[in-house]
């Protein structure tokens, strides 16, 4: 790869699509994003709302705290928020700078308005289309794919946007092939900082802003303060912690906002956290840790690429080998540390299951980190795992597809499966 390079230039748009601000769990502020879209095309605020989403939407926004909403949880909550304070133009940080007023106005609209729910049946894995109506106006706005995808707004049946609708959460995003190992190393170390200063600097005190805050308060299961207490203090024990820490506070419904990867702010969060803490402990520089911490995005997007958005495969453990990877190129590791670190932790947790935004991600975030530092700590003992080794194969981009052909092709009826038991809840 050379500097200025058309594919140097196409792992800078990843970076800048994948890489975005966003205030809790991306499900249900996406949802509050179309609500709050609609609303303002309707240009009033609606008396009904009709909502079809598809199964994954249903799985992410069951029971994952809603922020500045005062505890609220589920779909009409979402969707309520949206309507009442959602900004539009903010995009998945709508719910920010929430009035006290408007929470008590979002309950008082949940109670009030007819909201209906119902399962979407176009097979999208990612698919949110809500119907707003008052007296005879209506408006319609509909998202598919990735969080943001508007490919429907109309107004009284008149369509004002209308884009076609295709099979892929990669859907208007840069291609991904090009991503691979030795690549994502060599634009680590070639990349100049001020490009990444507007995604991954945001990232690094984002994150590490929602971690101390998880650490610092009670949040969720709080698996980052029993993790410090009862398994150590040691950088790896840290690493984990605050990674869990993060997540605890933000499924929580905690006001601070993330940097997501790949639409996942739990994702974003284990990718940068853990590597923030290494860098800490070793005193690298700002400067280093943001070279760090664009190898763990970069290879947590490479494998997200084949898994896809939404997934009965949890997107954390992805995150995990980032963060594994991340962490050997901040303590010197090259493409080849790096490469057999994601080899070593996709070996030992992949096919960890999704079963919706929760806190008990945050324990899943700490396994993930866990796998992630035993393969580069595998590495650095000449240890690894070989092809041949269950879904391993020989190299690691090859393994990486793997991965994405387990969660695509060999998880998609234990997703049914998982939404099935979580309904009967």
């Amino acid at each position: 790869m050379e500097k200025g390079s058309v594919q140097y230039r196409q792992y800078l748009d990843i970076l800048r699509e994948e890489l975005r601000p966003a205030m809790g769990c991306t499900e249900p502020v996406s949802l509050a994003y179309a609500a709050a879209l609609a609303r303002d095309t309707l240009g009033v605020i609606p008396q009904r709302v009709e909502v079809k989403v598809s199964g994954n939407i249903i799985k992410n926004v069951k029971s994952v705290v809603i922020p500045n909403t005062d505890g609220l949880h589920g779909i009409p909550a979402a969707i309520a928020a949206g309507i009442v304070a959602g900004r539009a133009e903010k995009c998945l940080e709508t719910l920010g700078n929430v009035a006290q007023k408007q929470k008590t106005d979002i309950r008082a609209y949940l109670e009030n308005a007819e909201i209906s729910v119902s399962p979407a049946t176009d097979g999208l894995v990612f698919d949110i289309d809500i119907t707003v109506s008052h007296g005879e106006k209506s408006a319609r706005v509909r998202i598919v794919n990735n969080h943001t995808n508007i490919v429907h707004i109309s107004r009284n049946g008149v369509a004002e946007t209308e884009k076609e609708v295709v099979e892929s959460s990669e859907d208007s995003l840069t291609d991904k092939s090009c991503l691979n190992i030795d690549d994502i190393v060599a634009f680590a170390d070639m990349v100049d900082i001020s490009e990444i200063e507007d995604t991954v600097g945001r990232q690094i005190e984002y994150n590490m802003t929602i971690a101390e805050e998880g650490i610092n308060n009670y949040w969720g299961a709080n698996i980052g303060k029993v993790i410090l207490r009862r398994q150590g203090n040691g950088v790896e024990k840290r690493a984990c912690a605050y990674a869990a820490a993060g997540s605890d506070a933000r499924m929580s419904g905690c006001d601070k906002p993330v940097y997501i990867i790949s639409g996942s702010g739990n994702q974003g969060i284990t990718a940068s956290v853990p590597v923030c803490v290494y860098a800490d402990e070793i005193k690298a520089t700002r400067e280093k840790l943001m070279r760090a911490v664009t190898v763990s995005d970069l290879v947590t997007i490479h494998q997200k690429a084949g898994i896809g958005r939404l997934s009965a495969f949890c997107g954390a453990i992805s995150a995990g080998c980032g963060a594994g990877a991340g962490v050997a190129y901040l303590c010197g590791g090259n493409a080849h540390a790096v490469a057999h670190t994601v080899v070593n932790a996709i070996a030992i947790l992949s096919g960890t299951i999704c079963d919706g935004a929760k806190p008990s991600c945050a324990a899943k975030i700490a396994s993930a980190v866990d796998a992630g530092l035993l393969g580069y700590h595998m590495y650095l003992e000449h240890q690894q795992f070989y092809g041949g080794d269950g879904i391993v194969t020989k190299g690691a981009d090859k393994t990486v597809c793997n991965v994405g052909r387990l969660a695509r092709e060999g998880m998609k009826e234990t997703d049914n499966t998982i939404l099935k038991i979580m309904l009967e809840d």
